[in-house]
């Protein structure tokens, strides 16, 4: 029997799996993940959202060699691409119709979209807005100390800090915050049904779409003004294609670092001798958030791919046009490339970790994210030294349901 007819479904053990899988500890990944990796590092799952099989990656060389080859397909049309929302049967032959964001393309398509953003991430463009987030953040915490504790650090800080930012650099109005969370969150829900889902997705593009409209006939000094004004160079482009490009930069732009924002000040409250020692060197913040990220690898299953050609990974052979779900979290708690992957070490090297994927595909925002959660974790510990939880942690709620791991609400105080 070969490797690839024994792993077809289920693990060694005999599990069948459907993925993704929910975490039982809510600063850890789920604890089948160890067991995967140690024993069927490659294994036939269920995808949770479609019903149809895929393949897990669950080692830190698989999950790499992967996301870096530019030959497995990210194409969002393909039968066997392993969605995170629901895909009923019935629906399949609607995908060819569906305007995916450039995250679920392939090149060209994708290199033309990437293109006409990546001058809004460069790392001149970000250290300028440096000071307006450290604005940000210090005005935010200003609301706090003003109400005195007990607050929701979440609806006080880890929302309006990334939120506010992107709305100004998006052109947008601020007061459209919460229209841009609600379909965020509609997005990311594991719960959310085919007709929520597209509902969603239909209103932000109309939204986005009228307000790229507005920056056609009256452009200003933001993203979505600079993309509108490219229109005439890339000639294989219209209006209604940066809809889907501005509604990726919607959830990747503030949801994740909203939920990095609240996790890790969890994690750094839960390790009280490792934040000591950050609180008295601030320096070693760039290093802790990588460690931070590694961690909590808050999107670990949202790394997929389509086989376009058979490929062996761990003796397993994944047949072309098969799914392949390439867990990210998994791979940055392998204990081959992170030694002892499950304890928190802001002195660790962990700048190799994959929470912003790799390879052609690899986070456009990183580093604005990066600089965003160094300035949140120096100034809020900084200002309120003795900040605290205002409840256990086994009672905060964990958004156990999300495809980008995180918390409703963070009660603390001082």
């Amino acid at each position: 029997m070969t490797d690839s007819a024994r792993n077809a479904g289920t693990a060694t053990n005999g599990t069948e799996y459907v993925f993704p899988l929910t975490r039982k500890c809510p600063l850890g990944l789920p604890p089948e993940y160890e067991k995967l990796r140690a024993d069927t590092p490659v294994v036939r799952v269920t995808n949770r959202m479609t019903g149809k099989p895929a393949w897990v990656l669950t080692r830190y060389d698989d999950v790499r060699q992967v996301l870096g080859d530019r030959t497995m397909s990210s194409n969002g049309k393909l039968p066997n691409y392993p969605h995170q929302f629901p895909v009923p049967e019935e629906m399949e032959e609607m995908l060819e119709y569906i305007a995916f964001p450039f995250s679920a393309m392939d090149a060209p398509e994708h290199t033309v979209r990437r293109r006409l953003v990546i001058p809004e991430f460069t790392a001149r463009r970000i250290q300028a807005l440096r000071p307006r987030m450290q604005e940000i953040v210090d005005t935010q915490i200003d609301g706090m100390l003003a109400k005195g504790g007990p607050v929701d650090l979440v609806k006080e800080l880890a929302v309006p800090m990334p939120a506010l930012l992107f709305c100004e650099m998006l052109g947008a109005d601020p007061a459209d915050i919460d229209y841009f969370r609600r379909y965020a969150e509609v997005m990311q829900d594991r719960g959310s049904g085919v007709e929520e889902v597209a509902g969603a997705i239909a209103q932000m593009y109309e939204f986005l779409d009228d307000l790229i409209g507005a920056k056609v006939q009256n452009p200003g000094d933001d993203l979505l003004s600079r993309l509108a004004a490219k229109l005439g160079e890339e000639q294989t482009l219209e209006q209604e294609d940066l809809a889907p490009v501005a509604g990726l930069l919607v959830i990747a732009g503030f949801d994740t670092t909203t939920n990095m924002i609240a996790l890790g000040t969890v994690l750094l409250l839960e390790h009280p001798e490792q934040l000591a020692e950050l609180k008295r060197d601030p320096s070693l913040t760039p290093k802790a958030v990588e460690e931070l990220l590694r961690y909590l690898s808050i999107v670990d299953s949202a790394t997929v791919r389509v086989a376009t050609r058979d490929i062996e990974l761990s003796g397993v052979t994944i047949a072309e046009g098969d799914g392949i779900i390439a867990l990210n979290g998994a791979a940055n708690w392998d204990g081959a490339t992170f030694p002892e992957p499950g304890r928190f070490d802001i002195h660790r090297p962990a700048e190799g970790h994959l929470a912003f994927s790799y390879g052609s595909h690899q986070c456009l925002g990183a580093n604005l994210a990066r600089v965003e959660l160094d300035i949140v974790f120096r100034t809020l510990f900084a200002r309120i030294p003795e900040l605290r939880l205002a409840v256990p942690v086994d009672e905060l709620p964990f958004k156990y349901g999300s495809h980008v791991y995180g918390l409703d609400e963070l009660p603390v105080t001082w």
